[in-house]
């Protein structure tokens, strides 16, 4: 089945979805440092440059399912909060103005658990009312990624939908590592003894690296990343990896970090050298990329924004081995069907609502 993405950065849902036997064909991302590490992954895929607001819908091609991750900054509780106040928070909709023209089976997007903030709420019951208008049987849940294979703790919200005149609602899967997380030390154990620093600047050191990618940021640390503990052992689950290489965990060699105050923690006296960030390959296998995927860049800040942005590709491919199980189930054809569903809601009715929405903040 044809898929296609939309904020599809290095295409860790891509992958996750190519994992579980579909055809990513067609994807779409607009940050120009992603474009090299995007193409070199995923050779079979087509990308678009441009940003979705430029996309006409009759410029995507036909496919079966619709998958994304819209930014998150504007939904986070560390960013704006502003919602669909922000630019950003209004890409949400020109995911659904392309989902309302093309109308494929399926659609998948994922976001931050932000979304659920008290501050939002209104925001979020719009946005699950417009896909629900659009034609689809929405399900919706936060999952904690650990719960299914991904060695970290990383709480996201999927908006799953199956076109109504499909028949199916969409039930998410149970969790399978409640009990049996998977461990830093089953997830990086084996890379301990092999990383290098970044060169001065942050630097890559490219083809110097013993293993692809495994070097990590030098530089200090702020009074925020020192106001919480930010060690987990090896036989912990790590923390959420972030999309930046300043807030990457602390390799799980070093001791936790000392309590002096709150808001205020230090590295343990004498044991300081055990002391760095996780590297970027470090933090892509947590992320559930394989050691092969290669990320491009000079500068080793470009590699952990991509790989913090990502979906982990294990929660990918759980997911998406879910829809096509539940696809499968009714034997549809590949060719694209409304079988008579309404088309009252097109791309042109969820932009009107989004503005007359954006008149309500303003006023």
């Amino acid at each position: 089945m044809k898929v296609v993405s939309f904020f599809a950065g290095a295409g860790g849902l891509d992958l996750g979805f190519q994992k579980a036997g579909f055809n990513v064909v067609w994807a779409n991302e607009y940050d120009k440092e992603i474009w090299a590490t995007y193409e070199k992954n995923h050779k079979n895929t087509i990308l678009d440059r441009r940003s979705i607001v430029d996309i006409p819908s009759n410029e995507v091609p036909d496919c079966d399912g619709i998958i994304g991750g819209p930014p998150c900054q504007s939904w986070s509780e560390a960013g704006s909060k502003l919602g669909i106040a922000d630019k950003r928070g209004q890409l949400f909709y020109e995911f659904m103005r392309i989902l309302a023209d093309k109308k494929p089976k399926f659609f998948l997007a994922e976001n931050v658990s932000g979304m659920l903030l008290p501050a939002h709420k209104e925001a979020l019951a719009n946005i699950k009312q417009m896909f629900t208008d659009i034609g689809y049987e929405l399900s919706f849940q936060l999952l904690n990624v650990s719960d299914y294979g991904v060695p970290q703790d990383r709480k996201r919200v999927f908006f799953i939908g199956f076109r109504k005149d499909l028949g199916l609602k969409f039930t998410f899967p149970k969790p399978t590592t409640v009990d049996n997380k998977i461990s830093l030390e089953k997830a990086i154990g084996d890379l301990k003894d092999t990383v290098l620093p970044a060169k001065n600047g942050n630097y890559t050191n490219g083809s110097e690296c013993k293993v692809l990618n495994h070097e990590y940021m030098i530089g200090g640390f702020s009074s925020m990343f020192m106001s919480r503990n930010r060690v987990r052992s090896w036989d912990e689950v790590s923390f959420t990896i972030q999309a930046g290489g300043r807030h990457a965990p602390i390799h799980p060699q070093a001791p936790k970090m000392a309590f002096i105050e709150q808001n205020l923690r230090q590295f343990v006296k004498g044991k300081e050298e055990l002391y760095r960030r996780l590297s970027v390959r470090e933090c892509a296998r947590i992320q559930t990329f394989p050691d092969t995927f290669s990320f491009e860049y000079n500068n080793v800040v470009a590699g952990y924004k991509m790989i913090g942005n990502a979906v982990p590709v294990r929660m990918g491919t759980v997911l998406a081995q879910k829809i096509l199980s539940d696809l499968e189930s009714l034997k549809v054809e590949s060719n694209i069907q409304l079988n008579g569903m309404s088309t009252e809601y097109n791309g042109s009715i969820v932009i009107k609502k989004l503005n007359e929405l954006l008149n309500q903040v303003t006023a």
